[in-house]
Protein backbone atom coordinates (compact mmCIF):
# COMPACT_ATOMS: atom_id res chain seq x y z
CA UNK A 1 0.00 0.00 0.00
CA UNK A 2 2.74 2.28 0.64
CA UNK A 3 4.57 1.73 -2.04
CA UNK A 4 1.57 2.45 -4.13
CA UNK A 5 1.06 5.75 -2.37
CA UNK A 6 4.75 6.62 -3.04
CA UNK A 7 4.23 5.92 -6.73
CA UNK A 8 0.99 8.06 -6.93
CA UNK A 9 3.14 11.15 -5.59
CA UNK A 10 5.47 10.43 -8.16
CA UNK A 11 2.87 10.23 -10.78
CA UNK A 12 2.40 12.66 -13.61
CA UNK A 13 -1.20 13.30 -12.41
CA UNK A 14 -0.19 14.35 -9.04
CA UNK A 15 2.37 16.38 -9.92
CA UNK A 16 0.32 18.53 -12.64
CA UNK A 17 -2.51 18.65 -9.99
CA UNK A 18 -0.06 19.86 -7.49
CA UNK A 19 1.56 22.67 -9.55
CA UNK A 20 -2.30 23.85 -10.89
CA UNK A 21 -3.21 24.20 -6.85
CA UNK A 22 -0.09 26.23 -6.00
CA UNK A 23 -0.35 28.85 -9.10
CA UNK A 24 -4.36 28.81 -8.11
CA UNK A 25 -3.18 30.03 -4.66
CA UNK A 26 -0.80 32.82 -5.75
CA UNK A 27 -3.45 34.39 -8.04
CA UNK A 28 -6.07 34.36 -5.25
CA UNK A 29 -3.81 35.76 -3.17
CA UNK A 30 -2.70 38.35 -5.47
CA UNK A 31 -6.30 38.95 -6.14
CA UNK A 32 -7.35 39.40 -2.67
CA UNK A 33 -4.32 41.93 -1.97
CA UNK A 34 -5.44 43.42 -5.50
CA UNK A 35 -9.08 43.83 -4.12
CA UNK A 36 -7.72 45.11 -0.36
CA UNK A 37 -5.72 47.69 -2.17
CA UNK A 38 -7.82 48.92 -4.66
CA UNK A 39 -10.76 49.22 -1.87
CA UNK A 40 -8.71 50.75 0.44
CA UNK A 41 -7.03 52.93 -1.64
CA UNK A 42 -3.80 51.54 -0.57
CA UNK A 43 -0.77 53.54 -0.92
CA UNK A 44 -2.89 56.19 -2.06
CA UNK A 45 -3.39 59.82 -0.21
CA UNK A 46 -4.41 63.22 -0.43
CA UNK A 47 -3.51 66.81 1.24
CA UNK A 48 -6.19 68.46 3.12
CA UNK A 49 -7.07 71.58 1.58
CA UNK A 50 -6.96 74.69 4.24
CA UNK A 51 -10.65 75.60 4.38
CA UNK A 52 -10.16 78.18 7.60
CA UNK A 53 -11.96 81.12 6.21
CA UNK A 54 -14.53 79.70 3.95
CA UNK A 55 -18.42 79.26 5.62
CA UNK A 56 -19.96 76.01 5.64
CA UNK A 57 -22.88 76.98 3.15
CA UNK A 58 -19.14 76.71 0.17
CA UNK A 59 -18.27 73.39 1.65
CA UNK A 60 -20.44 70.39 0.11
CA UNK A 61 -19.40 71.51 -3.31
CA UNK A 62 -15.51 72.80 -2.48
CA UNK A 63 -15.07 69.17 -0.71
CA UNK A 64 -16.81 66.99 -3.02
CA UNK A 65 -14.73 67.81 -5.80
CA UNK A 66 -11.86 65.97 -3.46
CA UNK A 67 -13.50 63.11 -2.23
CA UNK A 68 -13.66 64.56 1.52
CA UNK A 69 -16.49 64.68 4.45
CA UNK A 70 -16.85 67.36 6.84
CA UNK A 71 -18.57 67.48 10.11
CA UNK A 72 -19.43 70.66 12.58
CA UNK A 73 -18.32 69.69 16.10
CA UNK A 74 -18.26 72.38 17.31
CA UNK A 75 -19.15 76.38 17.16
CA UNK A 76 -17.47 79.98 19.11
CA UNK A 77 -17.74 83.03 18.60
CA UNK A 78 -15.28 85.34 17.50
CA UNK A 79 -15.96 89.12 17.42
CA UNK A 80 -15.95 90.07 13.63
CA UNK A 81 -15.82 87.41 11.56
CA UNK A 82 -19.43 86.35 9.90
CA UNK A 83 -21.41 83.52 11.14
CA UNK A 84 -20.42 79.78 9.84
CA UNK A 85 -17.13 80.76 9.04
CA UNK A 86 -14.78 77.82 9.57
CA UNK A 87 -12.39 79.10 12.25
CA UNK A 88 -10.37 75.69 13.06
CA UNK A 89 -9.87 71.89 11.42
CA UNK A 90 -8.84 68.64 12.00
CA UNK A 91 -7.10 67.27 10.41
CA UNK A 92 -5.19 70.44 9.84
CA UNK A 93 -4.00 71.97 6.20
CA UNK A 94 -1.59 70.26 4.08
CA UNK A 95 -2.40 66.87 6.03
CA UNK A 96 -1.74 63.43 4.02
CA UNK A 97 -4.94 61.69 4.62
CA UNK A 98 -6.95 59.06 2.47
CA UNK A 99 -10.33 59.87 0.14
CA UNK A 100 -13.35 59.61 2.33
CA UNK A 101 -11.77 61.20 5.00
CA UNK A 102 -14.08 63.47 7.28
CA UNK A 103 -12.88 66.76 8.46
CA UNK A 104 -14.11 67.93 11.68
CA UNK A 105 -14.39 71.84 11.98
CA UNK A 106 -15.23 74.20 14.60
CA UNK A 107 -17.56 77.45 13.14
CA UNK A 108 -18.27 81.18 14.45
CA UNK A 109 -21.65 81.17 16.03
CA UNK A 110 -24.32 83.60 14.49
CA UNK A 111 -24.66 84.53 18.36
CA UNK A 112 -22.19 85.59 21.10
CA UNK A 113 -22.68 83.60 24.30
CA UNK A 114 -24.15 85.33 26.67
CA UNK A 115 -22.01 86.25 30.47
CA UNK A 116 -23.32 87.97 33.71
CA UNK A 117 -22.37 91.64 34.01
CA UNK A 118 -19.93 91.91 36.54
CA UNK A 119 -20.01 94.43 39.44
CA UNK A 120 -17.60 96.99 38.56
CA UNK A 121 -18.76 99.70 41.32
CA UNK A 122 -15.82 100.79 43.81
CA UNK A 123 -13.02 99.31 42.12
CA UNK A 124 -10.95 101.66 40.38
CA UNK A 125 -10.50 102.44 36.20
CA UNK A 126 -7.70 99.96 35.54
CA UNK A 127 -9.62 96.95 37.23
CA UNK A 128 -12.69 97.28 35.64
CA UNK A 129 -11.29 97.71 32.29
CA UNK A 130 -9.32 94.28 33.21
CA UNK A 131 -12.46 92.32 34.37
CA UNK A 132 -14.59 93.60 31.60
CA UNK A 133 -12.18 92.24 29.00
CA UNK A 134 -11.83 88.91 31.32
CA UNK A 135 -15.60 88.72 30.60
CA UNK A 136 -15.54 89.29 26.78
CA UNK A 137 -16.99 92.76 27.54
CA UNK A 138 -15.49 95.81 26.05
CA UNK A 139 -14.81 99.77 27.96
CA UNK A 140 -17.41 102.17 26.19
CA UNK A 141 -17.74 105.62 27.21
CA UNK A 142 -16.17 107.22 30.57
CA UNK A 143 -18.21 109.75 32.35
CA UNK A 144 -17.05 111.64 35.06
CA UNK A 145 -18.65 113.11 37.68
CA UNK A 146 -17.91 114.85 40.91
CA UNK A 147 -16.24 112.70 43.52
CA UNK A 148 -13.34 112.73 45.76
CA UNK A 149 -12.54 109.31 44.40
CA UNK A 150 -10.47 109.76 40.93
CA UNK A 151 -11.00 107.19 38.41
CA UNK A 152 -12.93 104.84 40.94
CA UNK A 153 -16.14 103.34 39.14
CA UNK A 154 -18.93 105.14 40.51
CA UNK A 155 -21.65 103.32 38.15
CA UNK A 156 -21.65 100.83 35.05
CA UNK A 157 -24.11 101.99 32.31
CA UNK A 158 -25.48 99.84 28.89
CA UNK A 159 -27.39 101.40 26.13
CA UNK A 160 -27.45 104.70 28.48
CA UNK A 161 -29.01 103.43 31.44
CA UNK A 162 -27.35 101.46 34.57
CA UNK A 163 -27.60 98.05 34.41
CA UNK A 164 -27.36 95.23 37.63
CA UNK A 165 -24.61 92.72 37.96
CA UNK A 166 -25.83 89.50 36.69
CA UNK A 167 -27.72 90.82 34.75
CA UNK A 168 -26.81 88.71 31.52
CA UNK A 169 -25.88 89.91 28.47
CA UNK A 170 -24.55 89.06 25.25
CA UNK A 171 -20.29 88.92 25.16
CA UNK A 172 -18.72 91.87 23.27
CA UNK A 173 -21.52 94.31 24.52
CA UNK A 174 -20.14 97.94 24.67
CA UNK A 175 -19.80 99.02 28.80
CA UNK A 176 -19.74 102.56 29.69
CA UNK A 177 -18.06 103.46 32.83
CA UNK A 178 -19.25 106.59 35.33
CA UNK A 179 -15.58 107.83 36.88
CA UNK A 180 -15.02 110.08 39.77
CA UNK A 181 -13.12 113.57 39.30
CA UNK A 182 -11.05 113.27 42.11
CA UNK A 183 -12.56 116.97 42.99
CA UNK A 184 -16.15 116.29 44.43
CA UNK A 185 -18.68 118.78 44.58
CA UNK A 186 -18.84 119.78 47.83
CA UNK A 187 -18.13 123.60 48.60
CA UNK A 188 -15.26 124.53 51.34
CA UNK A 189 -14.94 127.37 52.98
CA UNK A 190 -10.88 128.64 51.71
CA UNK A 191 -9.26 128.91 54.68
CA UNK A 192 -6.97 132.32 55.60
CA UNK A 193 -3.54 130.99 56.14
CA UNK A 194 -1.71 133.76 56.25
CA UNK A 195 0.90 133.37 58.83
CA UNK A 196 1.38 129.77 58.91
CA UNK A 197 4.30 127.52 58.04
CA UNK A 198 4.08 125.25 55.06
CA UNK A 199 3.83 122.35 57.08
CA UNK A 200 1.01 123.98 59.21
CA UNK A 201 -0.59 124.92 56.28
CA UNK A 202 -0.54 121.42 54.59
CA UNK A 203 -2.16 120.69 58.25
CA UNK A 204 -5.02 122.73 57.78
CA UNK A 205 -5.71 121.74 53.77
CA UNK A 206 -5.78 118.09 54.93
CA UNK A 207 -8.16 118.63 57.55
CA UNK A 208 -10.73 120.81 55.31
CA UNK A 209 -10.02 118.06 52.46
CA UNK A 210 -8.18 120.54 50.23
CA UNK A 211 -4.52 120.11 48.61
CA UNK A 212 -1.68 122.15 48.77
CA UNK A 213 -0.67 123.51 45.04
CA UNK A 214 2.32 125.25 43.85
CA UNK A 215 4.74 126.57 46.47
CA UNK A 216 6.39 129.44 46.06
CA UNK A 217 9.46 130.54 48.44
CA UNK A 218 10.74 133.78 48.03
CA UNK A 219 14.40 134.24 46.76
CA UNK A 220 15.69 135.86 49.93
CA UNK A 221 14.75 132.51 51.85
CA UNK A 222 17.30 130.87 53.78
CA UNK A 223 15.06 128.21 56.34
CA UNK A 224 12.11 126.95 54.05
CA UNK A 225 10.89 125.12 57.17
CA UNK A 226 10.33 128.51 59.13
CA UNK A 227 9.06 130.82 56.07
CA UNK A 228 5.55 131.76 56.74
CA UNK A 229 2.84 132.56 54.17
CA UNK A 230 2.10 135.53 53.28
CA UNK A 231 -0.22 135.22 50.04
CA UNK A 232 -2.31 132.64 49.02
CA UNK A 233 -4.41 131.87 45.96
CA UNK A 234 -7.51 131.74 45.72
CA UNK A 235 -7.18 133.87 49.25
CA UNK A 236 -10.39 134.28 50.92
CA UNK A 237 -10.75 137.96 50.28
CA UNK A 238 -10.97 136.69 46.61
CA UNK A 239 -12.96 133.41 47.04
CA UNK A 240 -15.06 132.26 49.99
CA UNK A 241 -15.48 128.80 48.70
CA UNK A 242 -13.76 126.30 46.74
CA UNK A 243 -14.47 122.65 45.72
CA UNK A 244 -13.49 119.77 48.04
CA UNK A 245 -10.44 118.34 47.05
CA UNK A 246 -9.31 121.42 45.49
CA UNK A 247 -5.56 123.04 45.38
CA UNK A 248 -3.94 126.34 46.68
CA UNK A 249 -1.29 128.09 45.74
CA UNK A 250 0.88 129.25 48.11
CA UNK A 251 3.63 132.14 48.58
CA UNK A 252 5.92 131.82 51.46
CA UNK A 253 9.00 134.09 52.83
Amino acid sequence: MLANFGAFLKSKIFLTNLVIAVVASIVALFGVYWWLSSYTHHGESISVPDIRGLKVSRLETFLQDKNLNYKIVDSLYEIGKQPGMILEQDPAPDSKVKEGRTIYLTINASKPPKVKMPNLVDVSYRQAVAILQTFGLKTGQLIYRPDLAKNAVLDQYFHGGHIDAGKEIYQGSVIDLVLGDGIGNVQITVPDLSGLTRGEALFVLKGSSLNIGTVHFDPGVRDSASAKVYRQDPSPQDQKNINQGGAIDLYLR
